[in-house]
């Protein structure tokens, strides 16, 4: 029997699959972390630069202070980041120097594990970037695998990726992703021992979703194959369109007779806060998904759908989910079977938008798609459907875009947005828009504590407050008494 490693995921794709990456703040991270910190994780999936933009833009908060926070709160596990390609925050592809830059100061503030995920499978690409983040600092280097289902993506697709990432001497790990939660148990029993054989004593690592119900059960036969460890959520965060749950994996991997090394007791804690959290919030939870195999065509993963339906409902048109869905999985085809995870997902999925709600299906092609066209992301998989590449050449934008320059140097970007700016706060001038930057300065350092406990006693004094008339407020429960008077009502008391 295998001795499996456990790494969290609920404070990252946790929190993107079920809660849109919005559910979770600085106050949200360090309550729990002490007692992450004690469960043994093997590492916690922590942040993406996706993560880092959305702190600042929804939760005015700094990202590099909640990094530097959890780190020092969580001094015996290794913080993750995942790196999507050649990108940082923005869309726009960033150069070898700046993406330089930024593990380095991502290293700097506390990340000791990098997830390196290229959107295209391009282990090249895989390697360049584990090379920049040795040299910048970096402990760690996990490579990924990105598991999808197409014509060309088979067994000796990912072998041999798997065998230019394991030669490479600053890759520590593999991982095979799965952010659809499409690699079935059958699928694994060739796909996995086919990969391990390659990679030889190097480590292997599962990450999958529980979408269409495959996930839990992938774990348990993963043991059996090589695999190393296993990435999971806790609580409300985890199972639905997200994780597989810790707490579940974690017994049924014992009942197997495998081994798990993860304090069972600070593990329980962890979960049950997740769940407490999303009642006191108002935050969905995960559950069960039954098999669709409709989700096979489109593909859309976790954090996607979580994206996608806050997307829709922002624009009242949650109606128009299946069509969307449907249409995304045409789209896939003709661009070339691209995998369905950042920034190709967002690019299906905002052209399927776009061709169900405009006149006529690519009617409007984004700058995005048409980047993508252009091999701005990598070269396509396979060539775009002639109709749809014809299209893209007609517009004039194509042209401009075509045109466009590259990202500026570091020296020239340091001198158009202040020289004197630190590393920290360059990398997010350089990335988003300043109003946003000063927004969040103006907010000052975010809070770090957060009780879910005390959120229904303070939206009911909320309430109370807003209401006319109201003089004094009494609350009582055993072993506490609290009296509130307004003022006035004071001053006129005997």
């Amino acid at each position: 029997m295998a001795e499996i490693a456990l790494v969290d995921t609920s404070l990252r794709d946790g929190n993107q699959s079920t809660w849109a990456a919005v559910g979770i703040d600085t106050a949200k991270t360090l309550t729990i972390a002490p007692v992450m910190d004690r469960v043994g994780f093997k590492a916690i999936d922590f942040t993406t630069s996706t993560h880092m933009g959305v702190a600042v833009r929804y939760k005015r908060e700094d990202p590099w202070e909640r990094i530097r926070l959890m780190a020092a709160a969580t001094p015996n596990t290794p913080l993750q980041f995942m790196s999507t390609g050649f990108r940082f925050i923005s869309w726009e592809t960033a150069s070898p120097e700046f993406m330089a830059l930024a593990f380095e100061v991502l290293a700097r503030n506390g990340i000791r594990r990098f997830c390196l995920a290229d959107p295209m499978n391009d282990a090249d690409s895989n390697i360049a970037c584990a090379r920049m983040v040795k040299r910048a600092g970096g402990e760690f280097v996990i490579a990924a695998l990105v598991f999808t289902l197409s014509p060309i993506h088979d067994d000796r697709h990912y072998v041999a990726a798997a065998a230019k990432l394991a030669d490479c001497p600053e890759v520590d790990a593999i991982y095979i992703k799965d952010p659809g939660g499409l690699l079935a148990p059958r699928r694994a029993s060739t796909l996995i021992p086919a990969i391990k054989a390659r990679i030889g004593a190097k480590p292997l690592e599962l990450h999958s979703h529980c979408t269409i119900g495959l996930g839990e059960l992938l774990y348990m036969d993963a043991a059996e194959y090589g695999v190393n460890a296993v990435q999971c959520a806790s609580g409300a965060t985890a199972d639905g369109i997200s994780n597989p749950p810790a707490m579940r994996v974690v017994e049924n991997l014992r009942s197997l007779g495998h081994t798990v090394p993860v304090d069972t007791a600070a593990l329980a804690a962890v979960d049950a806060y997740f769940t407490r959290l999303a009642q006191a919030e108002g935050l969905p939870a995960g559950a069960p998904q039954p098999f669709d195999a409709a989700y096979l065509r489109h593909q859309l993963p976790g954090g996607m759908i979580g994206t996608m339906r806050r997307q829709l409902a922002e624009q009242r048109l949650s109606h128009l989910e299946p069509e969307v869905i449907e249409e995304i999985g045409r789209v896939r085809e003709e661009l070339g079977w691209p995998i369905v995870m950042t920034p190709f997902s967002q690019i299906l999925l905002t052209q399927a938008l776009l061709n169900v709600t405009g006149r006529e299906r690519y009617a409007v092609i984004p700058d995005e798609a048409i980047r993508y066209a252009l091999g701005r992301f990598g070269r396509p998989n396979v060539p775009i459907a002639a109709h749809v590449m014809e299209r893209i050449e007609a517009l004039p934008r194509t042209r401009e875009l075509r045109a466009e320059p590259a990202m500026p140097a570091l020296a020239e970007l340091r001198a158009r947005l202040g020289r004197e700016l630190p590393d920290e706060e360059f990398l997010l001038r350089a990335t988003m828009p300043a109003t946003l930057i000063d927004a969040m300065r103006a907010a000052g350092p975010a809070a770090r504590h957060y009780d879910p406990e005390a959120k229904p006693v303070m939206e009911l004094l909320r309430r109370v407050l807003r209401l006319r008339g109201v003089a004094e407020l009494s609350v009582a429960k055993q072993d506490f008494k609290l009296e509130l008077r307004s003022a006035t009502r004071a001053a006129s008391s005997p």
